[in-house]
């Protein structure tokens, strides 16, 4: 196989429906509900661009909160797949996710939490699955923002503790124990609590203005 042409591999995005109250809660207290809602919306709407822009293979959007949101539609428009997401813990649905993908060669698990991931990372890490069982982006506190596999490893994903410091570190311990190898191609950063926000700002200032201005990001 060429290195710079790896099979086609499935990109599954979990995401939230920006609906105000709803969506990025931690953000509320720095936003306001409307604003944290509005910035979702942002952050969806970017992360299936770069994920198509990306052209790595399919993109599924896995989608949570009120499944018939417009910016849910506007994504089937541009060839998304839509599928709900299922109850469970963080771990279980990323699984799903990688279970459902329609690409036989492994499939890449993303959030929309992460502006500073760009479509040459995902296929840096569509590479890395030639040579590897797994990759993971991790992320700076401690968790992940990626998680890509040739074919689901369950065991990756139990009895991690989602939403600590401690998932990345867990999830390295987890594929170790299991004999799988693994790459680690970059660590980012993700938007989730209001000290990230100064960062998200600095990268996008087009975001705040529109925030603060009380309309939607573009």
């Amino acid at each position: 196989m060429n290195p710079e042409s790896p099979a086609q591999l499935g990109v599954a995005i979990l995401a939230r429906a920006p609906v105000a109250g709803q969506a990025k809660t931690r953000l509320i207290a720095a936003l306001g509900a409307e604003g944290a809602a509005a910035l979702q919306h942002w952050l969806l709407q970017r992360t299936v661009a770069m994920a198509l822009a990306a052209s790595v293979g399919p993109v599924t959007l896995w989608c949570a909160g009120e499944l018939q949101h417009p910016v849910f539609a506007s994504c089937r428009a541009q060839n998304v797949t839509l599928r709900p997401q299922p109850e469970g813990t963080l771990g279980e649905r990323m699984l799903t996710a990688l279970q459902a993908s329609p690409a036989t060669a492994g499939s890449l698990v993303i959030g929309t939490d992460c502006p500073a991931l760009r479509a040459a990372d995902l296929r840096v890490a569509a590479l890395s699955l030639q040579h590897h069982d797994a990759v993971v982006f991790p992320a700076e506190d401690g968790g992940y923002v990626l998680i890509g596999m040739k074919a689901p490893i369950p065991e990756a994903f139990s009895a991690i503790d989602w939403g600590t410091d401690r998932v990345m570190a867990q999830t390295r311990a987890r594929l170790r124990s299991l004999q799988c190898t693994w790459a680690e191609p970059l660590t980012l950063w993700d938007v989730d609590r209001p000290d990230d926000l100064a960062r998200l700002f600095a990268l996008c200032p087009d975001v705040q203005t529109a925030i603060t201005a009380g309309r939607l990001p573009t």
